[in-house]
């Protein structure tokens, strides 16, 4: 893995594939429930719609941790080990427990609403703890992490394909052993916790700023940053598009298999559409290294609009379809990653992990409402239902033009990054 080599330092690039990996497996919990639909349902009873509900719990209760996290300023008074691993095991544990209880289906949408707040303590502090060792790699480092996220998205429908005479249980006692060792990974490396500036390394006018402003609330210091109000304004047109459009891939693959009655080619090929944002992920963090994280952010957002404008005028072409998913697929997740950077590197240092959070909360409301209305439309107007997508990355490209249109940015400092384009 490129980041872990030279500059970082092998002890630093050790520990950023530990995260890496311990992000993937952590978050392994978070769509455990899609690859075991079939099962999970009929022991539950469930409808269509009950069972988009218990989805739905993972995502509020995400929604509630970090909402939480970034008004109490926990992410930044405690460390970022520390609560990832006790995030990771509790959601480990939340996610086994309703398995051996009754058939309940509130019992278990409670479980799962609270394996969502672990989450949120969890992907949060995977950034929080890459952007601290990876420094002036933090958008290549970040861009991997994300690709282990969307690769933990397409799992469900990997494990459909191939694992279809596994009984339900196993694929969440099998996300709840990954999720403990990845705190066990966190463990290993966190007596290596990135070392932090002196204070003498921070410019005078950001110590003088951060002496005025140390009474003020964390997140009315963040968005009172021009520069950080446009990263996560961008990261929200893009967190419009993206939760939304994963949640239908299935749907629009059905619409463009020559044979859609095979489940296993149903899952695999959307196993594939969502999976094509890993290439998209790292690709992206490597042209960062050159052209800065802005532009490549820019660059995915505009291309997957573009492909939500065009996908529903395509001709009927079965292969011409599934190439074009592919492509959307890979350019809607590529921008995630940048953003993150961004909106971490324009926060104060002492209020990395509380920026992040309230990033992720406020994206992840907004992803809520999109799945909700392109669900709905899906099935009344089909393909065209897309466009609704439409505004999110519009909106979000006019709100980053700051990152754009300012050539050199003196970003706070992390350790050694220093002024970047």
């Amino acid at each position: 893995m490129a980041v872990s080599q030279s500059r970082l330092g092998r002890g630093a690039g050790v520990a950023i594939v530990a995260i890496v990996l311990a992000q993937w497996f952590g978050t392994s919990l978070w769509f455990s429930p899609s690859g075991a639909v079939d099962g999970l349902s009929a022991w539950l009873g469930s409808t269509p719609g009950q069972f988009g509900w218990l989805i739905a719990a993972t995502q509020i209760g995400f929604i509630a941790g970090t909402l939480l996290s970034a008004a109490t300023g926990v992410a930044d008074r405690f460390t970022p080990e520390r609560i990832f691993i006790v995030a990771s095991l509790a959601g480990a544990a939340l996610n086994f427990a309703w398995t051996l209880g009754p058939s309940d289906l509130v019992l278990v949408w409670i479980s799962r609403f609270f394996v969502g707040v672990s989450l949120a303590g969890i992907y949060p502090m995977g950034m929080k703890m890459i952007v601290k060792r990876a420094q002036a790699k933090s958008a290549q480092a970040l861009a991997w992490l994300v690709a282990m996220l969307t690769l933990g998205t397409a799992m469900p429908q990997f494990l459909s394909a191939v694992g279809a005479s596994l009984p339900w249980q196993s694929i969440m006692w099998g996300s709840s052993a990954l999720a403990v060792v990845g705190a066990l990974l966190i463990g290993a490396i966190s007596g290596r916790r990135a070392t932090q500036p002196p204070q003498s390394a921070q410019p005078a006018s950001a110590r003088s700023v951060s002496a005025t402003a140390a009474d003020d609330a964390p997140l009315r210091r963040l968005f009172r940053d021009r520069m950080f109000r446009a990263a996560v304004f961008g990261y929200l047109g893009h967190m419009w598009e993206l939760y939304a459009f994963w949640a239908v891939v299935p749907t629009l693959v059905i619409s463009a298999l020559a044979d859609p009655s095979s489940p296993t080619t149903l899952a695999a090929t959307s196993f594939l559409v969502i999976a094509a944002g890993v290439i998209g992920c790292v690709a992206g963090g490597m042209v960062s290294r050159r052209t800065g994280s802005a532009a490549v952010a820019a660059f995915a957002l505009a291309g997957s609009g573009l492909m939500c404008l065009i996908y529903p005028l395509l001709p009927d072409v079965g292969t011409l379809l599934i190439a074009a998913l592919a492509l959307w697929g890979l350019l809607v997740i590529a921008d995630s990653p940048q953003f993150s950077d961004l909106a971490a590197g324009h926060a104060p240092p002492e209020l990395t992990g509380t920026g992040l959070t309230a990033m992720n909360s406020l994206g992840f409301a907004v992803s809520v409402i999109s799945i909700v209305i392109l669900q709905s439309l899906i099935a009344d107007i089909g393909v065209a239902a897309v466009w609704i997508l439409l505004p999110g990355p519009i909106l979000g490209l006019v709100a980053m033009r700051p990152l754009l249109f300012r050539r050199r940015e003196t970003k706070p400092d992390r350790g050694a990054r220093g002024p970047r384009d």
